[in-house]
């Protein structure tokens, strides 16, 4: 089985050296290539235009490799390190050092694009009611708004600025808060909050990391408006890798604790709270389970002196950033649906109040009928539009990825062209002194290579999917009869060769002759080729 890919390497295959390969043997590379492909050397203009080509491939591969520090990027990250724009100052001598001076750099182009930009959210909540409007009193019952801009100011400063508008009948209410964080230390921050409005409040809170598993947080609020004292404290502990418990302590004019639990996995959340308060006590719990990567079902319960009721439903994922989600609430309020549109930081909630009474009639209809034409849709409508739709991506990916290899082999042919009396008089060479002949090779999609091996033809459909490669490799026989691919190094990147089948994974097949035997080889894509070898006798 091909083990997976290494880091790019194609650079070394255009100049067919070695990843160790010293100062000497690449400039001793470059010089040989160059020998091949300096325009200079032709006078036929399709032959100058194609050996220019080449030879701007060569000359960038030797300015790379042959500049220390970009040698380093590129081993490391390969063309994208290079393009990414990381530079080393010091001359580094480990390969720890410099990958760690380059994810110190990496980091850093990341921190100065996270300051740049503020991340906004927001919410905005459209409540309806059926019975009203059909009382008519309207189908609006109150709005609600809510919006916050955070942003980085420094590398320990970030603020973060919001406000938000009730609205209730005939009544409403708005404020507007600022919060100041300060990082004290890689395990304490503090905050400063102030609230403008109705309840005006200025507080203080830090928050410390007590341990690797533990944090505590303490905060102090006081009401400008009525001069009244909150203190806050809150513990968390992380239970295992995947769950978190927590105990909050509220002293003041609404004193109040809360025990709470939390998990969360791959497939899974789950989270339980109970609190005991002065003014009113309670239980909630949630779970939601992913049943894809796309959608998910949720089932919710909350019990107390002020609500009772239960909650069942899902979402699915639309897009990249969007999803849309749908739950059917039954409590003592009633019978409601609500909706939720999640985008990003944003959010829209629009709550269905559909009979203030409990109905066992209403609830089952409330619940089936949406449900009934949910599964209608997606069965009928929804599946069949993404399966056309991945069917249009999947073509559109293949006619792409046709235009890249048709491409990829004029480039390949034209190498080869440019090879050919070089190659040619090598081999005439080797056959005189009975020494390596490259009879047949051919490179490419690994189930066609072993279909081609099984039968020995190479019908329409293999065809396809490999490319002959007897030339380029003739040339890459030496003077004493050897030829080596180093290991690690995708073949696809050699002179002359190109990739047929981009994405799946590749072999090389070569038939060859020495000293009068006949012999036969297949290796995988990175895999090391030396032959000849006495293994790969027939």
């Amino acid at each position: 089985m091909e083990s997976e890919s290494p880091p790019e390497k194609d650079l070394y295959a255009l100049l067919h050296i070695s990843p160790e390969a010293t100062d000497e043997e690449i400039r001793k590379a470059y010089r040989q290539w160059a020998q091949i492909y300096h325009p200079d050397k032709y006078q036929d203009l399709q032959m100058k235009e194609i050996a220019t080509e080449n030879f701007q491939r060569i000359r960038d591969a030797y300015e790379i490799l042959s500049d220390e520090s970009k040698r380093q990027i590129y081993d490391i990250y390969g063309m994208e390190g290079l393009s990414s724009g990381l530079e080393l100052g010091p001359k580094l001598s480990k390969r720890e050092e410099v990958k760690e001076e380059l994810e110190r750099l990496r980091r850093r182009k990341e921190e100065e694009k996270f300051f740049a930009h503020a991340r906004p959210s927001g919410s905005i909540l459209a409540n309806l009611s059926v019975p009203q409007y059909l009382e008519g009193d309207g189908l609006i019952r109150g709005m609600a708004m809510s919006s916050e801009v955070q942003s980085q100011l420094s590398k320990r400063n970030s603020v973060a600025i919001g406000g938000n508008l009730v609205v209730s009948g005939n009544s409403g209410t708005g404020a507007a808060s600022a919060m100041l964080r300060h990082q004290l230390s890689p395990v304490s921050s503090i905050e400063v909050t102030a609230t403008a409005g109705l309840r005006a409040i200025v507080g203080i809170q830090t928050t410390r990391h007590l341990s690797l598993h533990s944090t505590a947080t303490s905060g102090i609020a006081l009401s400008l408006r009525d001069g009244s004292i909150n203190l806050s404290n809150a513990w968390t502990r992380q239970l295992s890798d995947t769950s978190v418990g927590n105990i909050q302590l509220v002293l003041g004019p609404e004193s109040s604790i809360a025990v709470g639990w939390q998990k969360k996995d791959e497939k899974t959340s789950a989270a339980g709270e109970l609190k005991f308060g002065t003014s009113s006590i309670g239980a909630s719990a949630h779970y939601t389970h992913s049943f894809s990567k796309k959608s998910h079902g949720r089932v919710a319960g909350r019990v107390g002196s002020t609500a009772i009721e239960f909650e069942i439903g899902g979402g699915r994922r639309i897009s990249d950033f969007s999803t849309l989600r749908m739950l059917y609430t039954i409590g003592i309020q009633g019978i409601s649906w609500r909706f939720e549109l999640h985008r990003g930081g944003q959010k829209l909630v629009v709550p269905v109040l559909l009979f203030s009474e409990i109905n066992s009639l209403v609830a089952a209809g409330a619940f089936f009928i949406p449900t009934s034409l949910y599964f209608f849709l997606k069965t009928f409508v929804v599946k069949p539009y993404y399966r056309r739709r991945e069917q249009h991506k999947t073509l559109e990916r293949i006619e792409k990825s046709a235009v890249q290899v048709r491409e990829a082999r004029e480039a390949a042919g034209k190498a080869q062209q440019l090879l050919q009396n070089v190659s040619n008089r090598k081999k005439n060479k080797q056959i005189e002194k009975g020494g390596l002949v490259i009879l047949r090779a051919v490179y490419g999609n690994r189930k066609a290579i072993q279909r081609n091996d099984a039968h020995n033809e190479l019908d329409d459909e293999v065809a396809s999917q490999v490319i002959d490669v007897t030339l380029p490799l003739n040339f890459l026989v030496t003077d004493s009869g050897q030829l080596k691919l180093h290991d690690g190094i995708k073949k696809s990147g050699i002179m002359g060769f190109c990739d047929p089948c981009p994405g799946e994974p590749k072999q090389l097949m070569v038939e060859y002759t020495y000293g009068g035997e006949n012999y036969k080889v297949v290796v995988d894509d990175y895999e090391e080729l030396q032959i000849p070898s006495e293994r790969h006798k027939i």
